[in-house]
């Protein structure tokens, strides 16, 4: 029987003995941010953006403190998270553009988080930024699980948040915004400090927007049945882009510079009020969400999680300015580095009844661990092959032992490996050279979380181990090979 049937067949079959009155598992919505950083939210530490929404959430549910994005660059994070695969395992493990539009396809037999649940009955939903497959493409979101897609299927168009088409399952759907590219350099004779300068960057319908009102319809239709919802926003990824009325909340809070295109994407006015209003406007989106499960009678069995695919940008790119904002958290490194600003990321988890709220969970735990845990939620049978532990007990306050490791690999930036085990990192970069000597650096991040004193001259022993546990989890790929490990 094909992966099609069978899941058609279990999906039946769950639906069937949810209408006999069986127990229905918990609705599970997944807000994925965009290049947001650890220290973003307020419920994080950040004094400069507003997030009533976010800080509520994590205020009435449980807020990780250690949790790692799948990998630190959109496409392959997106992978570990819907395969339950570590990076040294999944198929896709860097961005690759294909032409005219879309990313390098996940492969036919991929199984993934939204085919589990959908066995299990569910209605399987994903609107936002998919980037794992072009349209039509055996890695396009309606042959990998999901019953409902709208959004962007190509990484690439994304960066324009005034986009003049989105889509819709497998039809490309019109938007009233004139066509600009989204990596332009203001025109020399252009005043940069004249808004009217800037209205040739904006357009009439704000995608995030018309994701969100996708999002909330989703819920809508689907009320009556268990269902899953993976909203990967674009925000707060660049370019620079908000709404009028958002930028108005912001106007005259911090001191600014406009930005001119220079160092790629689009020129902003405000950068700085730009970037904190795209959040707050996400924010907002998320309270528009939870006023829905409230109205809707869905609330105390619904899991919502909030977490971001990676960390921030590098200051200045796109005009972001991320030292301002300290959007790291005071994490060394940023979006494509395995040090802890790039993969360590904000979580949260809020489901009532259920999750105590107001609690903090320290323990390691990444993105390939959904998998497992919304399977368990659901009822559903992970794969043998995933590499995620359930964050099950966690979730719902009971003791669970500590990760016996974590690892990540990156091809791009360079190329990383990165192996968490207890309170102890390995890390090292530099690996797209044949035959690297680049060596590993030890750090004790419980007590050094900014990686600033190396300890593998101190404790060779401990490295020696770690290394061997990372060496042993890189199984090569043919289509993003680390030269330094795979030559």
């Amino acid at each position: 029987m094909n992966r099609r049937v069978f899941m058609g067949t279990s999906a039946a079959l769950a639906a069937a003995s949810l209408a006999r009155g069986a127990e229905r598992p918990p609705n599970v919505i997944f807000l994925l941010a965009d290049d947001l950083g650890y220290g973003d939210l307020g419920c994080y530490g950040q004094k400069r953006i507003r997030t009533p929404h976010l800080d509520a959430l994590a205020g009435g549910g449980l807020r990780f403190g250690r949790h790692y994005a799948g990998n630190a660059v959109c496409a392959p994070s997106r992978c570990v998270f819907l395969t339950g695969r570590h990076p040294g395992h999944a198929f896709v493990r860097e961005n690759r553009e294909v032409q005219p539009e879309g990313q390098l396809p996940l492969p036919a037999d991929t199984v993934t988080l939204a085919g589990l649940l959908k066995s299990r009955g569910y209605a399987t939903g994903c609107v936002g930024k998919w980037g794992l497959g072009a349209p039509g493409s055996v890695g396009a979101p309606e042959n990998q699980g999901f019953d409902r897609f709208y959004g962007y299927n190509c990484q690439r168009v994304a960066h324009n948040a005034y986009p003049t088409y989105l889509w819709d399952n497998t039809q490309r759907v019109p938007l009233d915004n004139p066509a600009f590219a989204a990596h332009q350099k203001l025109p020399a004779d252009a005043d940069p400090d004249d808004p009217k300068t800037y209205e040739r960057y904006v357009g009439r319908q704000y995608a995030p927007d018309l994701i969100a009102d996708a999002a909330l319809d989703f819920v809508r239709a689907n009320r009556a049945r268990p269902f899953f919802l993976w909203w990967t926003t674009i925000v707060p990824h660049l370019a620079l882009q908000v709404p009028a009325d958002s930028l108005a909340e912001y106007a005259g809070a911090f001191p600014e510079k406009p930005y001119d295109g220079s160092r790629g994407y689009l020129p902003q006015r405000t950068p700085r009020a730009a970037y904190a209003a795209m959040v707050t406007r996400l924010d907002a989106a998320l309270g528009r969400l939870m006023a829905l499960l409230g109205e809707l009678g869905l609330d105390d069995n619904t899991l919502v999680v909030f977490a971001s695919d990676n960390g921030p940008l590098y200051d200045e790119l796109g005009g972001t300015d991320c030292e301002f904002f300290n959007s790291a958290g005071g994490l060394r490194g940023r979006k494509g580095s395995l040090y802890e600003g790039g993969v360590r990321v904000p979580c949260i988890a809020r489901w009532p009844g259920k999750i105590q709220p107001g609690t903090q969970s320290d323990r390691v735990g990444g993105f390939e661990d959904w998998l497992p845990t919304l399977c368990e939620l659901a009822g559903a049978q992970a794969p043998a092959n995933a590499d995620g532990l359930s964050l099950a007990p966690t979730l719902l306050g009971r003791a669970q032992p500590e990760r016996p490791w974590l690892y990540r690999e990156f091809a791009g930036y360079s190329g990383w490996q990165a192996l968490w085990q207890g309170r102890y990192k390995a890390v090292r970069s530099k690996l797209q050279t044949p035959r690297t000597t680049t060596p590993w650096e030890l750090y004790d991040i419980a007590a050094d979380p900014a990686e600033a004193q190396d300890l593998a001259a101190e404790q060779p022993e401990r490295l020696r181990a770690m290394a061997a546990l990372a060496t042993a989890q890189h199984v090569p790929s043919a289509e993003f090979p680390i030269k330094g490990l795979d030559v």
